[in-house]
């Protein structure tokens, strides 16, 4: 009775690491991988949020394809830096650095100012970038800061990007979402902004997933209205990866998030799978407002295959980010 007593934390401990093996070789073996040899040279790819993480194993793999690669970031040092080893990596030299903060309307327009003027051509445009935060942040524009980082700022950049999409069709737009936006049960179309989610105590209340949510949304809103274009619009979900979007969090959080990660989570690479396959895939080339995960298309929640939801997240992104008449491409 005493060997069983003593022995019984052990073999509960080698029960839990057994299932979490199993798990994980679940996971390994589930993970999607882009098979597509297709050459992009001459192609121009504009990727938010590529200086870490998914957004720059993206870049590696277009500019070894031999795209002209746009690297749109916040911090261009860190950007210059991601890019010295994208040239490195990818033995491709047209890898160009432009400046980009989401979190201002006016940076948005900035920058598609520079792109409409300077470049021929955008056959593809991969909205990356995202943040999580758990705290109250309000942009300069009066937006929740997560919010705008994450949709707001990419809603506007897409219509304004959409007319040299447009022109250079075939071309693709992808937005990189998450699975998470599944946890969102409902929408508050009064509180799309998410400033009421949060109180001066509060910590985080879901404004992440609203936000995935409303990418989904819109993602849906927008393909039907470009249809006829040769532009598509799909949503991806890079699953559970071990980046550097935790970085605006706590110190608690982060310890948590990373125990979680070291075990379930993909490396930026395998993350990075099912943006580059949306992007360059030949058999789904004429695919449009569908949800893709692990390369390949999932079904959405009941709330984000709701037309009229997404039409009118649409419609209240459009008065949220100034949409002017003459700036609505679609």
């Amino acid at each position: 009775m005493l060997t069983f007593v003593l022995s019984l934390p052990f073999l509960i401990g080698l029960l839990v690491v057994a299932t979490l093996g199993v798990v994980k070789a679940y996971l390994l073996m589930m993970r999607g991988v882009c098979r597509s040899t297709n050459n992009l040279t001459d192609k121009t790819v504009i990727i938010t949020g590529a200086n870490t993480g998914i957004g720059k194993e993206t870049a590696i793999d277009l500019a070894k394809r031999g795209a002209r690669v746009i690297l749109a970031c916040r911090d261009t040092k860190k950007a210059l830096a991601a890019k010295d080893d994208i040239v490195r990596e990818s033995g491709n030299d047209h890898v160009i650095v432009r400046h980009l903060d989401l979190a201002s309307l006016w940076s948005v327009r900035q920058f598609a100012s520079e792109i409409l003027k300077n470049e021929p051509r955008l056959d593809i445009l991969i909205n990356n970038a995202g943040c999580v935060t758990m705290e109250k942040k309000l942009t300069p524009d009066g937006l929740e800061y997560q919010m705008q980082a994450n949709h707001f700022g990419h809603f506007l950049l897409t219509n304004l990007l959409l007319e040299l999409l447009k022109k250079s069709a075939l071309s693709r737009i992808i937005n990189v979402s998450s699975c998470l936006y599944t946890w969102k049960r409902t929408l508050d179309l009064n509180n799309l902004n998410s400033e009421l989610s949060y109180n001066n105590s509060s910590l985080y209340h879901g404004v992440y997933y609203n936000s995935k949510l409303v990418q989904v949304l819109c993602t849906r809103h927008l393909a039907p209205l470009i249809s006829q274009s040769g532009v598509t619009v799909n949503s991806v979900c890079p699953g559970l990866v071990n980046t550097e979007i935790f970085r605006s969090t706590s110190s608690w959080f982060q310890m948590a998030a990373s125990f979680v990660l070291f075990i379930f989570s993909k490396t930026a690479k395998e993350g990075a799978q099912t943006s580059i396959h949306v992007a360059v895939a030949s058999e789904i080339s004429d695919v449009t407002g569908q949800f893709f995960c692990d390369c390949r298309i999932i079904k959405t929640s009941k709330l984000a295959d709701n037309p009229n939801l997404a039409k009118k997240v649409w419609e209240i992104s459009e008065t949220c980010v100034d949409l002017k008449p003459e700036e609505r491409n679609y």
